[in-house]
């Protein structure tokens, strides 16, 4: 008898492609299949996959100069691991659902409880790591959930940082937060999705105090605005500095270069060399 909730039965539920759950999981999704019960949590979302890759060519973004040295034929294909099923296998599992109860249980200061399907809007399991999309109102109350459930215990948060994916990937801007389980030794990565005219994330130093100097850095170079941050300010540029390094759009700049007797223009204003 075939189960009604048949993956390939449910509509707009991409494949998992390679998403299965490896490495230091033990199991992979087809493999852990029998063995790990489906949760009270069912990640059949009809949303649109959230994009994370473009297609590039050349190299450095540069183009019509003239390049001779063979890099400008690069092509590299759009790639971005797809949304996960369940089950995810190891223990991803026991960790959705466990969140997923934790929040139902939790409240927020008005009183409501946020589901996990309010909190977070896409898993993914590729290369045998598991990163949530969250929604960025939900963020902090998600993170606290994770640091203080005693079957979650998410305690440390080992880093945040910055991605820019470039003009004409939607919410191209993503935070990016690293969480560690010393208790379970198990980590968690935290994705929030921007858009680069509404670059504003919440801060979490109020419940990892050691988010304080990578929020400050992912500021300084990708714009990204963390609100309730103590001391928002930058850290690696001077504090007059105008724009934000590593910000695809951000001049790729250089300075001449003398080299026996030539001078060797910044790489954005060289030409083919005859």
């Amino acid at each position: 008898m075939t189960d009604s909730t048949d993956a390939s039965k449910q509509p707009g539920v991409p494949s998992t492609g390679a998403g299965g759950a490896s490495g230091p999981t033990g199991a992979t999704n087809d493999s852990s299949a029998g063995a790990v019960a489906q949760g009270p949590l069912e990640q059949y979302r009809p949303h649109a996959p959230t994009v994370t890759g473009r297609a590039r060519e050349g190299m450095f973004g540069i183009s019509g100069s003239g390049d001779t040295s063979g890099f400008g034929g690069l092509r590299l294909p759009a790639y971005a691991p797809a949304p996960a099923e369940r089950p995810y296998g190891g223990w991803f599992d026991e960790v959705v659902d466990e969140t997923a109860a934790a929040l139902e249980e939790g409240s927020q200061e008005d009183g409501t409880s946020v589901g996990f399907d309010d909190a977070v809007a896409q898993v993914t399991v590729d290369r045998g790591e598991m990163t949530w999309y969250v929604t960025r109102e939900h963020l902090p109350t998600l993170a606290r959930t994770l640091r203080d459930d005693p079957a979650l215990r998410f305690e440390f948060c080992s880093g945040v940082s910055g991605v820019d994916y470039g003009e004409g990937i939607p919410q191209q801007l993503h935070s990016v937060v690293q969480l560690l389980s010393m208790t379970y030794r198990r980590r968690l990565r935290l994705e929030v999705c921007l858009d680069i005219e509404d670059a504003h994330c919440p801060s979490l130093v109020s419940i990892y105090p050691t988010a304080d100097w990578h929020e400050r850095e992912t500021w300084d170079m990708f714009g990204i605005v963390y609100d309730g941050h103590p001391s928002l300010t930058r850290i690696l540029m001077p504090d007059d500095w105008n724009g934000h390094p590593q910000r695809k759009s951000y001049p790729l700049g250089g300075i001449p270069v003398e080299y026996k007797g030539a001078e060797i223009p910044p790489p954005d204003q060289r030409r083919a060399y005859t």
